[in-house]
């Protein structure tokens, strides 16, 4: 969805680009031009009028021949709004929307988020072709990227693995090249979608520490829902999944462990698929006290 907008955007920056270089440099001398021949022609109409009459009627001439047609009016002025715009979303900061309790307690379904497009380097728009690169996601990030199985569509997750990165979930515990990430109780968490309460946990992966929920009652089933590119490089079994995360993908997670489609069920998230690391709540209608920076 936010590709298509982008192309959107993207075609109105250059319609109304296009109208405002014609006015600048064509048509706006065309209708000066033929403002100064009206008001030239009032000469007639003028005479016998008194000074201050006659110089209004003559600007009321010049300004009606002036008046550009309402396309181009509104063509020109827009011009440097939408440029704004598309280069802030496109190089600076995106908005998203979180669709999905898939990131709770971290995220919230309505949460309305920013989301840095140049902390790991400078894409260009449209074609998402990175040509400078600035840095990867670490673990740890909370990232925005393209849905492998459907790139129109934009999922947000926890990178878990970078490349390289032996990520193994058994039993409900994460491993990471062998060691196991810690996790500390911390209370219990409302979740909506269940209509319950479900264990929280503090979890020590990266170089801040986040909040996970975890059901270690519910049962777990990880099975592939496509043969996704790399699949060779993932191990199922009946206590879970291991996967050597291959050069240039990432495996990423749902902090709602139990109610998350992610990396175990779909494969590795490519860094061409990657928008950005998301890093701030800047609005939620039903909760307007989430507003702020969360990791």
């Amino acid at each position: 969805m936010s590709w298509d907008f982008a192309l959107i955007l993207f075609v109105l920056l250059i319609v109304s680009g296009i109208v405002w270089i014609l006015d600048f440099f064509w048509l706006r001398k065309r209708r000066r031009a033929r403002a100064v021949e009206a008001m030239a022609a009032t000469g007639p109409a003028v005479r016998g009028l008194d000074p201050s009459r006659a110089a209004q009627v003559r600007q009321e001439a010049y300004d009606r021949a002036n008046r550009a047609p309402w396309w181009v009016e509104y063509g020109a002025s827009f011009f440097p709004v939408i440029l704004f715009v598309f280069v802030l979303r496109s190089f600076v900061v995106e908005p998203f929307r979180i669709p999905s309790g898939s990131m709770l307690p971290t995220l919230q379904d309505g949460d309305l988020i920013l989301v840095n497009k140049y902390q790991y380097g400078i894409r260009l728009p449209i074609v998402d072709q990175k040509v400078i690169s600035l840095g990867r996601p670490d673990r740890g990030d909370v990232v925005v990227f393209r849905y492998p199985v459907d790139p129109s569509i934009d999922y947000i997750k926890r990178v878990v693995g970078v490349p390289g990165d032996v990520v193994q979930y058994r039993n409900k515990e994460l491993y990471v090249n062998g060691d196991r990430v810690e996790q500390v109780r911390d209370g219990d968490y409302f979740e909506p979608d269940r209509g319950n309460y479900i264990a929280r946990y503090t979890e020590a992966l990266g170089s801040t520490d986040h909040n996970i929920l975890l059901d270690r009652r519910a049962p777990q089933r990880l099975v592939p829902i496509s043969d996704y590119p790399n699949r060779d490089l993932c191990e199922y079994s009946r206590s879970g999944v291991e996967c050597e995360v291959p050069p240039g993908h990432y495996f990423m997670m749902g902090d709602n462990r139990d109610n998350s489609l992610d990396s175990r069920y779909w494969g590795f998230v490519s860094d061409k698929h990657v928008v950005g690391r998301a890093f701030f709540i800047w609005m939620n209608f039903s909760h307007p006290s989430r507003i702020g920076r969360f990791d």
